[in-house]
């Protein structure tokens, strides 16, 4: 039986990944400064750990009554949220992803001798994007230009673990998120990214209503259910791709469209009413041939993804009341 480490798996995105190792036929130990919000883990094993501290690090990656170390980790870790939480928390996401991000790089292939490592990495690594430009390869990454300090960080995070990985004979795998939705996730409280907003201000508000959105509308994002993500992580971890790696469905809509297809999914009629906020990048276009060259695809739709996602959002917002 093969033996995972996920890390973040108190957040939505670890969350998923660790079920789905577990159905994979995995041991998997998840660790977390705090435990899933929503629905218990179905790992093996949770531990409540603060990965900032090397001694933590530590602990998360032995395992005393086995004798033996994990075959895989999985690092997403991280401070992180939506846009307004990225742009108004830089030094606490640059101080505290760094560190989490040494110490478990460090810890685990160093000093573990952990073969396969995961990092999970952004979009964000990328230069701001006109509407209609081209779309990027993983390659274009350089000149390195990242929107946001969240973005800086995590292109510095990918090099140091591609080099502990060539200096110590791991193999690094990295995966360049795309906007990630689905049940889960934050979708209240100010970290919630744009899709799960979008689901609760149209839950919350009645037919006709108006809704606000920061910005024009028009800034242009993919989105990415998550299930064809956890495939995608999934995938990677098991091929022979290193360096970064872009993960994500190549449906591009602007904001405004996602809250049309949102309140088309909800039966409701909306109104919009743009306001001024942190709208992050114009416009993100990605390649996705390397990941494609291993046999993944994306098979959920905007829309499908919408409906699974606003039906959870819509009974957590009619529970609050």
């Amino acid at each position: 039986m093969k033996r995972a480490l996920v890390c973040g798996a108190g957040g939505f995105i670890a969350y998923h990944l660790a079920d789905r190792l577990k159905k994979e036929g995995y041991w998997v130990r998840a660790v977390d400064i705090k435990e899933p919000e929503f629905e218990p883990t179905t790992a093996d094993e949770f531990m409540l750990l603060d990965l900032r501290k090397p001694e933590d690090c530590r602990r998360a990656l032995k395992i005393d009554e086995v004798g033996a170390g994990f075959d895989e980790v999985y690092q997403l870790a991280a401070d992180m949220g939506g846009m307004g939480f990225i742009m108004n928390a830089e030094c606490d996401i640059m101080f505290n992803n760094m560190i989490i991000n040494t110490h478990m790089i460090n810890t685990a292939i160093k000093e573990f001798g952990v073969s396969n490592y995961f990092f999970s990495s952004s979009a964000c690594v990328y230069h701001d994007q006109q509407v209609g430009e081209n779309e990027l390869s993983e390659d274009d990454v350089y000149p390195a230009l990242p929107d946001n300090e969240y973005g800086w960080e995590k292109l510095y995070t990918e090099r140091m673990a591609m080099a502990f990985g060539r200096h110590y004979g791991a193999k690094v795998r990295i995966a360049r998120f795309q906007n990630t939705y689905g049940p889960l996730g934050t979708w209240t409280g100010g970290r919630e990214k744009a899709p799960a907003a979008m689901c609760r201000k149209i839950a919350e508000v009645e037919d006709g209503g108006t809704i606000e959105i920061w910005g024009d509308g028009t800034a242009i994002r993919a989105y990415t259910y998550i299930d064809d993500l956890i495939d995608g992580i999934y995938a990677l971890m098991h091929s022979d791709l290193e360096d970064g790696v872009n993960i994500g469905r190549q449906e591009y809509v602007p904001v405004d469209e996602l809250a049309r297809i949102v309140a088309k999914v909800a039966g409701k009629t909306i109104n919009i009413k743009h306001i001024d906020g942190p709208v992050g990048v114009q416009a993100r276009y990605f390649l996705d041939e390397r990941i494609s060259s291993i046999g993944w695809s994306s098979s959920v739709s905007l829309e499908e993804g919408i409906r699974k996602t606003y039906a959870w959002i819509e009974a957590q917002v009619q529970k609050k009341g």
